[in-house]
């Protein structure tokens, strides 16, 4: 449990420095250098990831039950990641009015992904991780939010964008939940 609490630790600190330390990312950005600051940032997020793919693995085998979910919640899962990877693809796609309405869709992406495991998953570090993501989600889409409406950040739609986004979507989530999935993660949602 150990090797995925600290991923948590590294990876969500990483990724919440804007959330509570918006000021100071800027000053050292500013001393280090935007291609420094991307470098050192990605390489404290891999080391963070790799720590929480490498702990899951082993507190999943590990870990108890803390509530032993019904068989359909692994298909409202599967259903509640349908509009995660339509939002996630959303964050790629310049000028789609899912970014323009929601202004951050991968978090929230984020957030409807962690629940939906959180839903059909009940080990102790299932509700470790996906918990820790949701939480995280929480704040960060919150603190995005608002620093969006602080500045007067709009986000502009092109024509034709929409479209790219639901096919890519609805492909992106096909092909995980049908093959990758199972080849990653070991579990396959519809099997």
């Amino acid at each position: 449990m150990k090797p995925l609490l600290a991923g948590l630790i590294v990876f969500l600190a990483a990724h919440s420095i804007r959330i509570v330390a918006e000021d100071w990312r800027t000053r050292t950005i500013n001393r280090l250098g935007a291609h420094a600051w991307k470098g050192l940032y990605s390489l404290v997020s891999l080391l963070g990831f790799g720590l929480i793919v490498w702990g899951y693995a082993l507190a999943r085998t590990e870990s108890g039950l803390v509530w032993n979910p019904p068989q359909w919640t692994r298909h409202v899962a599967a259903l509640l990641t349908i509009p995660a990877f339509v939002l996630l693809t959303a964050a790629y796609v310049p000028g789609n009015r899912i970014r323009a309405a929601v202004g951050h869709p991968m978090v929230l992406g984020v957030k409807i992904w962690a629940l939906a495991h959180l839903i059909a998953n009940g080990r102790l570090a299932d509700l470790l991780l996906f918990g820790s993501f949701l939480l995280w989600a929480a704040f960060n889409y919150r603190a995005a939010r608002a620093r969006d409406r602080r500045s007067g950040t709009r986000y502009a739609v092109a024509p034709g964008r929409d479209a790219a986004v639901l096919v890519g979507g609805l492909a992106l989530w096909a092909l995980f939940a049908l093959w990758l999935h199972r080849v990653l993660i070991g579990v396959a949602p519809f099997g």
